[in-house]
């Protein structure tokens, strides 16, 4: 496998925003809370076990609570600091520790897209499920942040005749589709929203990211240190390329909504190649008569 995220340093990250906890600037998971509640208050079932992995400040497993479609909810991560007295364990951050066919319900906001080996950790949160045990999941998807990597790679290569990576790869919707199949996961529902969120400048920016534990994990990062020109010309291109008439900039945010289940033989399964009683052509002819009491009339 080759690895392109430092986990170490990701671990380090989200406990160091965690410390210091800027006011406001946990909006994508207040934003993600609020989104996998209304999927999760929408499902008829109630789960009696659940696990929330890596939700930083809590905010989601607090909302899924809400929904009283939960009985027991426990949280996983990497510093005790950040379950805040809430029943749970820690882990490193690429690993799922929960027994097989434990729990009914995993909550996964927005880290997935720092994992190495994301198919892997599907697959272990799939076999800790319970059969007919749901995932939902929020994924920055690809065009998070755009802008950014766009002016980023354009000063630097202006100033210093080359570029490395500073923001990270998100995967495609498609993507994630492909991955939670090949792990295993049946009936997968997956949606894309994206968000623009305004900003005075890019060190507004910049300084929310850190906030959020974002900081660049990427193990090819460069080491160099940069001038307080490269950030002065970064912020130029992106006042040019990406501000509102008001002077103010914007940062896409796209987040990849999924729900997977568990395989269990009570599920809808698609019906065998060649066990259709009509031919689709025939359906689609808007010649062909309709049978009785099949134009929806008694």
């Amino acid at each position: 496998m080759n690895e392109i995220f430092d986990e170490a340093l990701i671990a380090h990250n989200r406990s160091r925003a965690w410390g210091k906890r800027a006011e406001g600037a946990d909006f994508l998971l207040e934003l993600t809370a609020r989104e996998l509640a209304d999927r999760l208050a929408l499902v008829e079932r109630r789960f009696d076990k659940a696990a929330e992995l890596f939700g930083a400040t809590g905010v989601v497993a607090k909302a899924a609570l809400a929904t009283g479609k939960i009985g027991d909810l426990q949280r996983i991560e990497t510093d005790a600091e950040m379950l805040r007295g809430t029943p749970g364990s820690t882990t490193r951050f690429e690993s799922v520790p929960l027994d097989p066919q434990s729990v009914n319900l995993i909550l996964s906001p927005l880290s997935l897209h720092l994992t190495n080996d994301t198919p892997g950790m599907l697959i272990q949160m799939r076999r800790a499920l319970k059969p007919d045990g749901l995932l939902l999941a929020a994924i920055p998807g690809a065009g998070t942040l755009a802008e950014l990597r766009d002016v980023l790679l354009a000063a630097e290569t202006e100033i210093y005749g080359g570029a490395s990576p500073r923001v990270i790869p998100f995967a495609d919707i498609r993507d994630i589709g492909a991955l939670m199949q090949r792990s295993g996961f049946a009936l997968p529902v997956i949606d894309e929203e994206s968000f623009t969120v305004r900003y005075d400048h890019i060190f507004a920016l910049m300084r929310d990211l850190k906030a959020m534990g974002m900081a660049n994990p990427l193990i090819g990062r460069s080491r160099r240190p940069v001038s307080r020109r490269f950030f002065m010309r970064a912020a130029e291109l992106y006042a040019e390329r990406y501000a509102d008439p008001d002077g103010r900039i914007r940062a896409t945010f796209s987040i990849i909504f999924v729900s997977g289940w568990a395989p269990h033989e009570s599920q809808q399964k698609p019906l065998k190649p060649g066990s259709a009683k009509m031919r689709l052509a025939d359906a689609l002819d808007p010649n062909r008569a309709i049978p009785p009491n099949m134009d929806g009339k008694d």
